[in-house]
């Protein structure tokens, strides 16, 4: 590769040196997710981001079942359900324990029009029964976290139940066992394919209006598009509707000081439960726990991420702050008449600008599809990836200690240092040991090599991934790479001229309008949501839904990665706040304290003050 284009190209995936005591690091995951010699040209020749949405830290070797659930179901939803004209799919490469991805294009003239027609006849059945198709997939959903919960891991016997001899049953606690465990992996799969059923189609009905705005409109913001197609009643925010209900019900019931006074979940609800009134309230929280507090503060793609439902810290601290706004008289609740209200003018005064009726007529079918469409964007989250999710990882956890029992592992957690396949093969082993009774040898195997890879995982940790690597595309026209992720060319160009050593200015997506100075919160992990005050930019790799509590308490949100459709672009728009996403360095370019300026009009991060 010639200097000339080394300047206009990302580093190559083959250069990249290997962080100090990682060594070896390959064996944490499966070979055909690591780059490899043999196609050195084809590797080389991809453009890979890094896709710090949904694994900002090395992977965990078992957690690769979710990022490699996602490269079969989206990429065959892309390509071969759907076959999107000009997009394929969405290709991996775990670097340095980093997760990096590449969207694959179609440019071909003829396979093209061939897909469109695939594409047509499809997408447009989707679109014309989408209701009754959303209806359904709730359906499937739920039902498939009803058999995730079922799963149930449980020890060995001694001996084998009677019933089971005196019934001729045939078959053992061993077979039993190896079922669960495929049952379990097959059910995570199974969502992973309702998960991108509707996905694409969503981000592509929205990318078709934004190109007609766009087109019909020249020099319209993005943000006047989702001004059009915002406020929402979805899901994903009832958890947060939850907690400013029980706000609301604590200082009716005059239990809110309880409640204020005490950081401890554990201990306020036990103080709680000495009162007639405090019964009622933790009753109702007993309610709501289930299914809203089956939310993680990450995006569930990581096992190591709290849960609300285990891990109460983060919704007892929005807790306390929406009652301190009602004892105050404040309003708690989100602005969504105002949003609704702007959406109506905004799409009244573009509507009027249009030429002919027949324009009017095809803005009304793509803004009303784009509305149509929306709410599954974001209601599939709270059921696959917080939901579900957050449900698989305690089973995983519960046959962790199975295996502790058995003298596999020395914590539940080390599970996770253990690929799905290799979790099958330690599972046999401890059945051949089960049931002949020698020493099986999972139980000297095992524990010193947990050990090398936890060693080896915190190397990882201390690297810093560069957002992009491999040759630049000549287009981008996967809908999730675009809208979700944030990835243009625009973003591309960005990257290239800024590099690591950035300076005191950032640009990104302007992804929810408005204009703050204040004061930046980095936050790099969910643990440093306790230290967020009042008034303080939010910056940030991404945002999880479940971090909904504290955009009240912040003035502008900011994140490294993202689109017009990731979440932080979101939730900030329902919230009035001005966001800028898809940065690349913000998180490791302000620090604490800086004193920042977010445009969110003009998609640009400023520091005007550096923090002492």
């Amino acid at each position: 590769m010639s200097t000339a284009e080394k300047k206009k190209s990302f580093p190559s995936p083959f250069e990249l040196p290997t962080p100090e005591g990682a060594e070896g690091w390959e064996e944490l995951y499966p070979y055909y997710c690591l780059v490899s010699p043999e196609r050195q040209e084809l590797e080389e020749g991809k453009f890979w981001f890094f896709d710090g949405m949904h694994n900002p830290e090395p992977l965990y070797p078992f957690d690769t079942i979710m990022t490699e659930n996602w490269w079969v179901a989206l990429s065959q939803m892309t390509n071969r359900v759907w076959a999107f004209p000009p997009a394929i799919g969405v290709d991996q490469r775990v670097i340095n324990g980093y997760l990096y991805v590449a969207p694959n294009i179609c440019d071909d003239p003829v396979k093209v029009a061939e897909r469109q027609v695939y594409f047509t006849r499809r997408a447009g059945h989707y679109y014309e029964n989408w209701d009754e198709i959303f209806d359904n997939w709730k359906v499937k959903a739920k039902d498939c976290i009803d058999r995730l919960k079922a799963i149930e891991f449980t020890p060995l016997p001694e001996y084998e139940k009677e019933e089971y001899v005196t019934g001729h049953r045939g078959l053992y606690s061993s077979h039993d066992l190896l079922c669960k465990y495929n049952r379990l992996i097959e059910n995570m799969l199974e969502m992973g394919s309702y998960h991108f059923e509707m996905l694409n189609l969503g981000y592509g009905a929205y990318l078709t209006f934004r190109e007609y705005c766009q087109s019909a409109f020249p020099g319209i913001a993005d943000q006047t598009v989702t001004d059009m197609v915002s406020g929402i009643d979805i899901v994903l925010f009832r958890p947060d509707d939850e907690l400013r209900r029980l706000a609301k019900l604590a200082v009716e019931l005059g239990v809110d000081k309880v409640i204020t006074d005490n950081t401890s979940p554990d201990k306020t609800v036990e103080l709680l439960k000495k009162t007639k009134e405090g019964q009622q309230w933790v009753q109702s929280l007993e309610d709501s726990k289930d299914p809203w507090f089956w939310y993680s503060t990450g995006v569930g793609y990581c096992h190591a991420d709290p849960v609300w439902m285990t891990d109460m810290r983060l919704p007892f601290t929005a807790l306390r702050g929406y009652i301190e706004a009602v004892r105050r008289g404040e309003k708690v609740d989100r602005p969504l008449d105002e949003i609704l209200e702007k959406r109506a003018r905004v799409t009244a005064e573009y509507r009027e600008l249009l030429p002919t009726e027949e324009d009017r007529e095809s803005f009304d079918g793509l803004v009303n599809l784009a509305r149509k469409v929306f709410p599954f964007v974001e209601d599939h989250n709270f059921y696959v990836e917080h939901w579900h999710h957050s449900i698989f990882w305690q089973k995983v956890r519960e046959l962790g200690d199975l295996f502790v029992s058995s003298g596999f592992f020395a914590d539940r957690e080390d599970i996770f240092y253990l690929h799905r396949h290799e979790v099958s093969d330690a599972l046999y082993d401890l059945l051949i040991g089960w049931a002949t009774g020698t020493q099986p040898r999972g139980e000297v195997y095992w524990k010193p090599v947990v050990e090398r890879r936890k060693a080896k995982r915190d190397a990882l940790a201390k690297w810093a991934p560069p957002p992009a690597l491999g040759t630049p595309p000549k287009s981008i026209t996967e809908p999730l790479t675009i809208m979700l992720f944030g990835i243009t060319q625009e973003t591309v160009e960005e990257w290239l001229s800024v590099g690591q050593d950035s300076s005191n200015i950032l640009k990104g997506v302007a992804a929810s309008p408005g204009k703050v100075t204040g004061r930046a919160r980095v936050i790099t992990d969910p643990e440093q949501l306790y230290e967020i005050q009042k008034g303080e930019i939010l910056i940030c790799r991404i945002t999880a839904p479940s971090w909904a509590p504290v955009f009240p308490m912040i003035s502008a949100a900011v994140s490294d990665v993202g689109g017009m459709m990731a979440h932080t672009a979101i939730i900030s728009r329902e919230y009035g706040l001005p966001a800028v996403v898809g940065t690349g360095f913000a998180s490791s370019t302000f620090k604490t304290g800086d004193l920042v300026e977010v445009d969110g009009n003009f998609g640009t991060v400023k520091r005007l003050e550096e923090a002492v």
